[in-house]
């Protein structure tokens, strides 16, 4: 037997085996369509156009059928139509669009603006803003209230005229503040009588009206003011013990304002006294007549004493 008549040998009918099951399973797989990816899944069923990206774009394989983009949304619910005038192109929308809303604005913006009606924009809907206005009920009889009671005025005069009072006394408590104090006292001359009027003794009528007492004895009248020459109280006549006792400190003095007991440093003093044209005895008591502890004795001077 020839050897160009021999067959193939085994090994390379084996190794050719395996490159022809190869091929046959590449024909297979290049066959079979690509499977999408989970993104391009939910993207066709958000009805978005999803486009492969350039750097993954691979040349489509022999054999293979290739899908065009407007089939593909297609199947999802959109169709694919040519953009207008200046707008993008491969313009696809959905197909359950209206015709008027495909309608590209003259910007060359697909942009679909509407502009809302007052009733949308107070939340009323077309179909309660068409119907009209119900009808206003007729007005009921009038019904006239009783007038309110008269107002109590008597109770604010009464406040309104404390508090008014209350302001003008302090009003005038505060203008009599600014006006000079003055004392009005008596005046310090003044007429006591005749001196046939008053008997031997001391005669004490003047004391609380005039604070002097009227002395007469056989000789002469004169009057002692009756303040005490320790503190100036004022002593009291003692007609059982024949004397002046001050009731402050004890100081004593004789019938004729002498003291002899006590703190007292000297005799109490005489008011100057004289006899008018009527032969009334005048009494002033801004001039007294004194003597000293250790000094001149003025009791026997003119004005000190009226001799009987």
């Amino acid at each position: 037997m020839d050897q160009n008549d021999n067959p193939t040998p085994p090994a390379a009918s084996a190794q050719g085996a395996p490159n022809e099951g190869q091929g046959d399973k590449k024909a297979t797989d290049e066959a079979a369509p690509a499977k999408p990816s989970v993104n391009e899944l939910l993207a066709a069923a958000r009805g978005e156009v999803v486009k492969p990206d350039a750097t993954t774009k691979e040349a489509p394989a022999k054999g293979r059928t290739v899908v065009p983009p407007s089939a593909r949304l297609a199947s999802s619910g959109t169709t694919g139509e040519a953009a207008p005038a200046g707008d993008t192109p491969a313009k696809e929308v959905p197909s359950a669009t209206p015709a008027a809303a495909r309608v590209a604005p003259t910007s060359g913006a697909s942009k679909t603006a509407s502009t809302p009606t007052p009733e949308v924009n107070k939340g009323v809907t077309r179909a309660a803003a068409a119907k009209p206005p119900a009808a206003k009920p007729p007005a009921g009889p009038l019904v006239q209230t009783a007038p309110d009671p008269p107002v109590n005025k008597l109770r604010r005069r009464i406040v309104w005229a404390s508090i008014a009072g209350f302001m003008g006394v302090w009003s005038l408590a505060f203008f009599r503040f600014f006006l000079a104090r003055s004392v009005y006292e008596p005046s310090s001359v003044f007429r006591i009588g005749y001196s046939s009027d008053y008997a031997l003794g001391v005669d004490t009528k003047w004391q609380q009206q005039r604070r002097i007492w009227v002395v007469k004895n056989s000789e002469r009248l004169f009057v002692i003011f009756a303040k005490c020459t320790h503190l100036g109280c004022t002593p009291d006549w003692k007609a059982s013990e024949n004397k002046f006792k001050c009731p402050c400190h004890g100081s004593g003095y004789d019938s004729e304002g002498v003291n002899f007991e006590g703190p007292a440093p000297r005799p109490m003093d005489r008011a100057h006294v004289e006899v008018d044209a009527s032969g009334q005895v005048v009494v002033d008591t801004n001039r007294l007549y004194d003597w000293p502890k250790g000094g001149t004795n003025r009791f026997n001077e003119d004005g000190a004493y009226i001799p009987i």
